[in-house]
C-alpha cells in the first residue's frame, strides 16, 4: 500500500502516478508530468475517483464512447491551477466534475435534449485514477460545480452516475410509478433503487448475489427476487400482488434481459432500457406483447446540465444516500488489483483514494 507521503515525492518532480487502460483487461499505472492548464482549463488534485459500470464494460470489452486511454472518469478533488480565463473557480476550491458537458449550439442542445449533443463527447474528461486530472475548457466553463461541504469527496465524486439516473426519472414523467422493478443490482441499479424510493414507490429489486440482494433491501427495496434461485417472472408478478409492476428498469445491459424485462411489466406499464448493449448488438421484442398490452419502451442515455443540478442538490441534502453503495476505499496502485476483482463479480462500486486509505 502507498502512503501520503509518496505523492509530494512526484509533485517536487512535476510527476503524477496514472491509470493507463491499453486493451480489454490491461491496466499499467504509469508515471507522467502533472499537466498544465490551457485557457480556460483547470487541474485537479484527485481526492477520490469511483469505479463504475462504464468503466468494467470499457475494461472488458472497450466502449463506443470511451476510448483506451487514461482510465476513470467520476471523481473530486481541489483546484491546483486554473488557466487564463477561469473565473469560475479557484485555487484551494473543493470541487466535483462530470466528464462531458454540451455545446449548447447544436440542434439537440437548442431543442433542450442537450444529452444528445452532436459535440458531447469532445473534450472529455478522462483519466480520474490520477494524483492530478485535466479538467477541459468546456467541462471546467459548465460542469464543474463545487463540492457541497456536507459531503465528503467519495459522495460527491457520485455527481455524474446520479445525474444519469436523474435524466433517466425524468424521461418518465409525467405518470405517476406506484411500483418498480429494478433489475440488474450494481452500482446504477442500487441508485435506481434509492431514486424510486425518494419517488415515493414500492421496489421490487432483482438481481443475483445474496450480499447485493441485502444491499438493496437496506437501501429501501420492498422485495426482492434472486435470479439465480428464484423463477424471475413469477417473482416479480407475486412481490407486484399479481399484476406486474408499473416500471421495470432494466440495469444489467445484457441482451436476454433487455428482451425479457418487456414481458415483466403489468399491462400499459413501461420498461426502461437504462444500461447500453455492445456496439451493434441487436435484440428482438415480443410484438405481441408490446402491442397489444401497450408496454412502451423507453432508452435513456447520459445527462443534461439541469440533470446535474438536480443531482447536486440530491446529494447535498442527503435525499440520496450514497454511502452504503461503496463496497470498499482502495489506493491507486491498488487500481489492477480492484479492477479484475471487479470482473469476476465481487463488489459493486469502490473509492480509488491518491492520498490516503481511509474515507475521504
Amino acid at each position: 500500500m502507498s502512503s501520503v507521503s509518496d505523492v509530494p515525492n512526484l509533485v517536487e518532480d512535476r510527476l503524477m502516478r496514472q491509470a493507463v487502460l491499453r486493451e480489454p483487461r490491461h491496466i499499467e499505472l504509469v508515471t507522467r508530468p502533472v499537466p498544465d492548464p490551457g485557457p480556460g482549463e483547470v487541474v485537479l488534485r484527485v481526492r477520490a475517483a469511483l469505479t463504475c459500470g462504464t468503466d468494467l464494460k470499457t475494461y472488458r470489452r472497450g466502449h463506443p464512447k470511451v476510448p483506451f486511454g487514461p482510465f476513470g472518469h467520476e471523481c473530486a478533488g481541489d483546484v491546483v491551477a486554473a488557466g487564463a480565463g477561469v473565473h469560475t473557480v479557484r485555487e484551494g476550491d473543493a470541487v466535483v466534475p462530470t466528464p462531458t458537458a454540451p455545446c449548447g449550439q447544436c440542434a439537440s442542445c437548442r431543442g433542450g435534449r442537450q444529452n444528445l449533443c452532436e459535440r458531447q463527447f469532445e473534450g472529455i474528461v478522462l483519466g480520474a485514477y490520477a494524483d492530478y486530472l485535466l479538467i477541459s475548457e468546456k467541462v471546467a466553463a459548465t460542469n464543474l460545480l463545487g463540492k457541497p461541504s456536507g459531503l465528503s469527496y467519495i459522495e460527491a465524486a457520485f455527481l455524474e452516475p446520479l445525474s444519469c439516473v436523474v435524466h433517466a426519472w425524468d424521461r418518465l414523467r409525467p405518470a405517476p410509478v406506484e411500483q418498480v422493478a429494478v433489475v440488474g443490482l450494481g452500482g446504477i441499479g442500487l441508485l435506481h433503487v434509492r431514486m424510486a424510493k425518494a419517488m415515493g414507490a414500492r421496489v421490487i429489486a432483482v438481481g443475483r448475489r445474496a450480499e447485493r440482494l441485502a444491499l438493496a433491501a437496506r437501501l429501501g427495496a420492498d422485495a426482492v427476487v434472486d435470479t439465480e434461485r428464484d423463477a424471475i417472472a413469477q417473482g416479480i408478478r407475486e412481490a407486484s400482488g399479481g399484476r406486474g409492476p408499473d416500471l421495470v428498469v432494466e440495469c444489467t445491459g445484457h441482451p436476454r434481459m433487455w428482451v425479457e424485462v418487456a414481458g415483466w411489466a403489468r399491462p400499459g406499464g413501461r420498461v426502461l432500457l437504462f444500461a447500453g448493449l455492445a456496439a451493434g448488438a441487436q435484440v428482438a421484442f415480443d410484438a405481441t406483447r408490446l402491442h397489444y398490452d401497450e408496454v412502451d419502451i423507453i432508452n435513456s442515455f447520459h445527462y443534461r446540465p439541469n440533470d446535474v443540478e438536480e443531482a447536486y442538490r440530491l446529494l447535498a441534502t442527503g435525499v440520496i444516500d450514497v454511502r452504503p453503495i461503496i463496497s470498499g476505499v482502495r489506493d491507486l496502485p491498488s487500481i489492477v488489483d480492484v479492477f479484475a476483482s471487479l470482473d469476476r463479480g465481487n463488489g459493486v462500486k469502490y473509492a480509488i483514494l491518491p492520498e490516503a486509505t481511509g474515507w475521504a
